[in-house]
């Protein structure tokens, strides 16, 4: 067992994904992934971000949430979703019946943009191996994608969330489910057309619930 932990470990070094060891302590290898991701020099990002944003959450969550990158907020606490969309993405995690710290939160990038712009392809190319990894680790029963930019950064796809949100997606044989960024929400609130939009992201979410029978509400 030792020589194919060396070995798988090994591979692992190499750059493999998905190789998570049977038994392994989720909680030490989420810990070893968020020192490497805090020492990460690997694109330009990290020379204009204040904090490293690895994510946070239970290490067995039935749920990850995986948004695009760290905002203004996000970069200065070093934490992932506690701006105000965050705070929104908070209330939805609450009207699904759990707690923050019952899932998992997380970017496709850990530094933030300057200025929130979106996170160009070779910023994701480097950046996207920890989030591969994070989730391997994880094992959630069903992601949650947050926004256009994070479904198909994640994905290698070029969908308009307006027709994907809400259906029954994939990523290396775990369910995915697509939905509005909280930030767009917020966004509609502006414009006086929120009614709707939530009501689309709750019926995102209900179908997620439905993945985990013993949380459905």
């Amino acid at each position: 067992m030792n020589e194919l932990r060396e070995i798988l470990k090994f591979f692992g070094e190499m750059g493999a994904e998905f190789l998570h060891l049977p038994g392994s302590d989720p909680r030490a290898d989420l810990a070893e992934l968020d020192r490497e991701i805090r020492q990460c020099r690997r694109c330009r990002l990290h020379e204009s971000k204040t904090h490293y944003v690895p994510g946070e959450g239970s290490n067995r969550p039935d749920i990850m949430f995986i948004g695009e990158g760290p905002g203004e907020t996000e970069d200065q606490f070093g934490r992932p979703f506690i701006g105000k969309a965050g705070q929104l993405l908070d209330k939805i995690i609450q009207k699904m019946g759990m707690k923050r710290e019952e899932v998992f939160i997380a970017n496709v990038v850990k530094c933030r943009p300057p200025n929130n712009r979106e996170p160009q392809k070779d910023e994701v190319e480097t950046c996207l191996p920890y989030l591969s990894k994070q989730i391997a680790i994880l094992q959630p029963k069903v992601i949650v994608c947050l926004g256009r930019v994070a479904l198909n950064n994640l994905l290698g796809t070029s969908h308009s969330m307006g027709r994907i949100r809400g259906q029954l997606l994939s990523f290396h044989d775990t369910p995915l489910i697509p939905t509005y960024h909280p930030s767009y929400i917020l966004h509609k609130k502006d414009k006086g057309e929120i009614s709707r939009t939530k009501w689309e992201v709750w019926e995102d979410m209900q179908k997620v619930l439905a993945l985990i029978p013993r949380k459905r509400t």
